[in-house]
């Protein structure tokens, strides 16, 4: 049985983050464990730029922007433990872990940080009818083989979903030389970044079908076509409107998944909406001594958010070394009109760091404008105006201990102003 300060787990660009800063703060004993032979995270694969502009002030490739931190975490002394999988992980957090040079690694941590990320969700997970055949990828799977494998999964392609994944892969794959016939959405607005939908499509003539999704695939040994539908207001397809369109390959992207398979082992307390675990100002989540932080607490549209909240996550963890677990009182912290969620989840206000909480939300739709109030039982602390809002594009505001010292509940809603916004543009 091995003794640990901290234990994170996840090398991706949370865990990596969180490791550096551990160690600027003084944590000797930090250990990074994943499962994949190189640390990076999915950013190994992403090698087009976009990333670091919040913290770097420049535009990096993910490669580029990994390799700051693992350079970091190198030069810093973090133990990084690859090719290694978690399997157990309890409350009073002891880990069992297994690779092919140790076997079975148990080990005791006294404070530990989840950092697995997400992965994607598959056709499975949307129940397309039709056939098996090859040429259904996720949008990452390709990613994965044109970026690093060197493999080209078609020639000619429809994508299911416009999340940021499938709208740069729609951009990559034309570079390769293949036909991209059309990204398909099922939303009546994109649900990746504005400046993808344009960098992405626009730029390169690729339709952009929203209120559409895949009615069918077609083939039996490789993909011959999708058969493509408007839907309703109600999501439902409307088959009078259904065409076939030529294809060899889908692309799915329909949505990101935390992997908290982990932390629902521990009974940790889950968010149903976000899929990640429940947590307080410290990204502290329901067991004392364990705290979450990236993709695997909520889908980022930045990886420099995923950067700050990794480096929230170990100033939490740090201070829990350094005092010990208290029992804290938390205020609930609501989630409003206008959004989906609110994270965090719920604070104590006289134990924030640094004198302020830097609270992030989605909205339910597309707005032109408008008002984002936050509320105590006392009425409206502080408000802000927003223009083009979209869920795809996460919103954060900071919210400071004084606005909020004496409130017995956090409120946060979203009002609209001016007319309604279906696109989103």
């Amino acid at each position: 049985m091995q003794n640990r300060e901290l234990v994170i787990i996840g090398g991706g660009p949370a865990g990596l983050s969180a490791a550096v800063e551990a160690r600027k703060l003084g944590i000797k004993d930090v250990l990074v464990i994943d499962r994949e032979s190189e640390p990076g995270g999915i950013l190994k694969q992403c090698i087009h730029t976009g990333f670091g502009l919040h913290i770097f002030n420049e535009e990096l490739t993910g490669p580029e922007y990994a390799e700051r931190f693992i350079e970091e975490a190198e030069r810093l002394g973090v133990e990084i433990m690859l090719d290694t999988m978690v399997l157990e992980l309890t409350a009073d957090r002891r880990l069992v872990a297994i690779n092919s040079r140790e076997g079975l690694v148990e080990i005791k941590a006294k404070t530990v940080i989840l950092a697995m990320g997400c992965r994607e969700r598959t056709r499975g997970a949307i129940n397309i009818p039709g056939f098996r055949p090859a040429g259904v990828f996720t949008a990452g799977t390709a990613q994965r083989f044109v970026n690093i494998e060197g493999y080209m999964p078609g020639r000619k392609i429809v994508i299911l979903g416009s999340g940021d994944i499938g709208l740069i892969m729609a951009r990559r794959l034309t570079l390769e030389g293949a036909e991209v016939q059309c990204v398909v959405e099922i939303m009546p607005y994109s649900n990746g970044l504005i400046r993808n939908v344009v960098q992405c499509l626009e730029d390169y003539d690729i339709p952009l079908l929203l209120k559409h999704t895949v009615v069918n695939i077609h083939g039996r040994k490789r993909v011959e076509g999708v058969t493509i539908a408007e839907v309703d207001d109600d999501m439902k397809p409307v088959m009078e409107t259904a065409r076939f369109v030529s294809c060899d390959t889908l692309l799915l992207s329909v949505g990101l998944i935390p992997e908290n398979e982990l932390s629902r082992m521990t009974n940790i307390e889950i968010d149903e909406v976000t899929g990640g675990p429940v947590v307080n100002q410290r990204l502290e989540t329901s067991l004392p001594g364990i705290f979450a932080c990236g993709n695997v607490l909520h889908v980022h549209d930045l990886v420099d958010y995923v950067t700050q909240e990794a480096v929230l996550a170990a100033r939490g963890a740090a201070l829990y070394l350094a005092s010990g677990s208290k029992k804290y009182e938390h205020i609930p912290v609501v989630t409003g009109d206008n959004l989906r969620y609110v994270l965090p989840q719920r604070i104590n206000v006289d134990a924030v760091l640094e004198g302020k909480v830097n609270f992030f939300m989605r909205s339910v739709r597309p707005m032109a404008k408008a008002e984002l109030f936050i509320e105590s039982e006392w009425g409206v602390i502080k408000s802000r105006t927003l223009r083009h809002v979209r869920p795809s594009e996460m919103i954060s505001i900071q919210v400071s201990r004084d606005e909020m010292i004496g409130s017995e509940i956090i409120k946060f809603r979203l009002q609209e102003e001016g007319g309604r916004v279906e696109h989103g543009n």
